[in-house]
């Protein structure tokens, strides 16, 4: 079964299955904005407010020092950076230039940046200042061959600019300039505003974002500026009467340096002159914080992040009725966590599906339309979905039934940076296959049912972790679960589950199996369960069942 475009004009809501896409890339919209809305907050750090018309100014300069440095067309630049405004600044004025962003977690170890670094080709990297010892023992590693070191306190508003170093000095590093190391705002202060001529090109390569790996090697999805672009306007056009320029204001939870951020909390805003609150470190108390503060209209945030704050017994007292909607995304928010949601705020909940390959987004939960349990709602505008069987790949299944979803759409990555053959397991005839298993009902609504790879066969049975998760994380005990399969002599594999107790509640393994037999089929109870004080997550919050594995894995040698 698929659904795709023919079968529908538009959705309930209003929204149109069709958009036309403009072929304006986001360097162009930026200088757009700036001429339309100069004066219009774009970005927003603990403070520090920064106009379009600024944004555009340090682009232009940021690109001048850039181009002095020898990036040009087809260059790749890294980026190693939280969510400062130096790596919104730093990713656009790339682009104008014709170069392509290589994106990196800040969190990597050396083995990892050296890694993506390396397979990226980056000559150029801007980088936090903190991180400068870790890239000075990775120069002879890598073709790296610039750093451009930034300071977390460059946009910190006065006073904080100036009591930084003493308040907060682990998070500040001095740089000595030296060759081949430079300090961002030394080059934006030497080199003009004037407006420099836009190089992105409609089919150029923009961006590397990386896949970040929890599946195995990361390998780094070439997006163009038409893939960029477009997935922004299928978003836009998902919420009919919300306009450009208008005073939407989100929190910019998602980092910048994976799809679900790049897309939000960067490119979004710009597009429709909204305003970005920028978070480097999303923890209940700065979010919290930061609602207080700036009144966002939008919350958008991974499941872990959500249940974080319905633990803060502040946010369930605080008046959030400003908030137009909530945004799940990276991993499905359960039932138990919307259900709670609703009950505090009764706001509108919206699940995003997607994957770094598609810039994060191919369906959404309809805006202020039917949103159904467990459901990532419908394709995004432009956007095609269809469900083919595991074994093959090729034939299409009908409604209800799981199999391997399927994207097509003009958000589509162009391929894996130099991996033709992993490109051509995923991308067959214009479909990007996700690697997950879902189904589509018969109103077309998507439901994810797990990873393709995280499947457990138990005596011949398909049991999918995330649906025993849904279920754990119903119990009124539990704060997170990650369900795994284990080496079983009988079945094959088995179930185990790792889990996490909310605060102040003890949970035994008995407890917990019997309340799993009477919500779940025998064969797909947990057979035992370790209780753990936290679980590995991904940047994003997103919890990472390889790695629960590992360390299973791990364990279990050292018994022997």
């Amino acid at each position: 079964m698929s659904f795709e475009r023919s079968w529908h004009k538009s959705y309930p809501n209003g929204t149109p299955a069709l958009v036309d896409i403009k072929r304006i890339t986001m360097p162009q919209r930026l200088e757009q904005i700036a001429g339309e809305y100069p004066d219009k907050v774009g970005f927003i750090f603990m403070g520090k407010k920064i106009t379009y018309s600024q944004l555009n100014s340090l682009v232009n300069r940021f690109a001048r020092a850039l181009a002095a440095l020898g990036v040009g067309k087809g260059d790749k630049v890294g980026m190693i950076l939280p969510n400062i405004p130096q790596v919104v600044i730093a990713n656009l004025a790339a682009q104008r230039l014709g170069a392509v962003t290589s994106m990196n977690n800040p969190l990597y170890t050396e083995r990892e940046l050296a890694y993506q670094l390396n397979d990226s080709d980056a000559k150029v990297v801007v980088s936090l200042d903190l991180l400068w010892p870790r890239l000075e023992k990775l120069k002879s590693q890598t073709k790296m061959e610039t750093v451009i070191a930034c300071h977390i306190k460059d946009f910190l508003p006065f006073p904080a600019k100036q009591l930084f170093p003493y308040i907060k000095k682990e998070m500040h590093r001095n740089i000595k300039p030296e060759p081949g190391l430079y300090e961002f705002m030394d080059l934006v202060k030497k080199y003009p505003d004037s407006p420099i001529e836009n190089q992105a090109r409609w089919e150029d390569d923009a961006a590397l974002l990386y896949t970040g790996g929890t599946t195995g090697v990361s390998k780094g999805a070439v997006l163009t500026h038409a893939n960029i672009s477009s997935v922004v306007q299928q978003f836009s056009a998902w919420f009919p009467e919300l306009g450009v320029g208008a005073d939407e204001r989100i929190l910019g939870i998602y980092p910048i340096f994976h799809s679900a951020g790049y897309s939000v909390s960067q490119n979004l805003i710009i597009w429709n002159a909204w305003t970005s609150v920028l978070i480097p470190r999303p923890e209940p108390g700065v979010i919290i914080d930061m609602i207080k503060k700036f009144k966002p209209t939008f919350l958008p945030g991974v499941p872990t992040i959500y249940m974080g704050l319905l633990a803060n017994e502040e946010f369930r007292k605080m008046d959030l009725s400003f908030i137009k909607g909530y945004f799940g995304g990276a991993a499905p928010l359960s039932a138990a966590t919307i259900k709670e949601l609703k009950e505090l705020h009764g706001a509108i909940i919206n699940d995003a599906y997607g994957a770094t390959e598609n810039v994060a987004f191919a369906t959404c939960t309809p805006w202020k339309g039917v949103v159904k349990a467990n459901s990532v709602g419908v394709p995004l505008p432009n956007t095609d979905i269809k469900i083919v069987d595991l074994e093959t790949g090729e034939n299409e299944l009908p409604p209800n039934q799981p199999g391997e979803i399927c994207v097509k759409g003009p958000q589509v990555m162009k391929g894996y940076y130099k991996k033709p053959d992993e490109t051509a397991k995923v991308l067959k005839d214009g479909w990007f296959h996700l690697g997950d298993i879902g189904y589509l009902d018969d109103g077309g609504y998507l439901f994810v049912v797990d990873r393709k790879k995280d499947m457990i066969i138990a005596s011949g049975y398909n049991i999918y972790p995330q649906e025993v998760d849904e279920v754990l994380m119903l119990h009124p005990k539990v704060a997170e679960a990650c369900t795994i399969g284990v080496p079983d002599e009988y079945r094959g594999e088995t179930v185990k589950t790792w889990v996490v107790c909310r605060p102040d509640q003890n949970l035994t393994q008995e407890e917990l199996i019997d309340y799993c037999k009477k919500n779940l089929a025998a064969y797909k109870v947990p057979k035992a369960v370790k209780f753990v004080e936290s679980l590995p997550k991904t940047a994003i919050g997103k919890l990472m069942r390889r790695e629960v594995k590992k360390m299973e894995i791990e364990g279990e040698k050292e018994k022997d």
